[in-house]
Order: C-alpha cells, then structure tokens, then sequence
C-alpha cells in the first residue's frame, strides 16, 4: 500500500488502468485463481489502486493511464519515458 512508501521518494506516481475484461482476459492468461481473478477485478472496480494514490500523495504526481490495449502500453512507455527524460535535465 500506498503507507509502506513516503512521497519524497517519488517524482511521479503511474497508476494503469484497465477495463475489467480486458484484465480478467490478462489474468486468466497468466493462470491467476479465481479468487485472485475476483480480488483484482473487484479492486478496478472500485478504483482501489487510484483512490489510494489519490490519497496517499499529492494529485499533480498521481498519473493515471489507461493500459485496455498494445498501443496504449506503447504509449506509456514513451509517456513515462518523456517524463523521467524532463526530470533528468
């Protein structure tokens, strides 16, 4: 959880997001539980991950991203990659 991890230790917080059915598809792929399946969908469900970054630090480092699709990990990664090259300079 969000308590175990001070803010002074980031510079930016990535929250990715997911349509529940392309992430039970993802966790079903990886052989997840039932139970784990539900644990996780339900926590989507109810933006557990993103309320608590929301909580836990200040709104202009908590970036969230939508990550249903190939092409949205892509551009993730070079979002997240333009972000740490601006910090870097």
């Amino acid at each position: 959880t969000c308590d175990f991890f001070p803010e002074r230790w980031f510079h930016v917080i990535v929250v990715l997001r997911a349509a529940t059915e392309h992430l039970y598809d993802r966790l079903v792929a990886r052989g997840y539980s039932e139970k784990k399946r539900t644990e996780n969908i339900e926590a989507e469900i109810m933006n557990v991950v993103i309320d608590e970054a929301r909580e836990s630090y200040r709104p202009e480092i908590v970036l969230e991203l939508s990550s249903n699709s190939v092409d949205e990990m892509d551009h993730n990664v070079e979002r997240v990659k333009n972000i740490v090259a601006g910090m870097l300079r």
